[in-house]
């Protein structure tokens, strides 16, 4: 299974905004930033925007934000709002009469299921939070031997 680059540059794009939570983020900044042409971008930001992940703002001074914190962005959602066709197999897009003659006595298609599910399950566990850098630590306050 494969990602499509739709879904690979919502990540991006989004871990990107999320690292600049004090300002909006523009189009032209992260395409620069993670070498994506504008146009692709333009379409993931509409889609995310659509979704509802991000807000965007129009005009001079205008880019993108986080719609929620990026603990509320959880990664399978992501995955499942950007993909068009999560059905890794032909009979899993539901089409009728099946293409595949092994339809009525197939067990690859309950394997193959399953393993999407663990997938899904997988990223299900991750939220936007998960994907950004650790706050840097604090120094420990130093104290003196007594």
């Amino acid at each position: 299974m494969r990602l499509t680059l739709m879904t690979d540059y919502a990540l991006r794009l989004l871990m990107h905004v999320a690292r600049h939570p004090g300002r909006l983020c523009t189009i032209a900044e992260i395409a620069q930033a993670h070498a994506i042409s504008e146009a692709h971008l333009m379409k993931v930001t509409h889609q995310l925007a659509l979704r509802g992940w991000i807000v965007t703002v129009r005009g001079k001074g205008g880019g993108m934000r986080l719609a929620h914190a990026p603990a509320d962005i959880g990664l399978g959602d992501v995955v499942r709002g950007m993909e068009p066709d999560l059905a890794i197999v032909e009979c899993f897009t539901g089409t009728s009469p099946p293409a595949c003659t092994l339809a009525q006595d197939c067990r690859l298609a309950g394997v193959l299921g399953g393993a999407l599910d663990s997938f899904m399950a997988h990223l299900d566990g991750f939220t936007l939070a998960d994907l950004l850098p650790a706050p840097a630590s604090l120094p420990l306050p130093h104290r003196s031997r007594a």
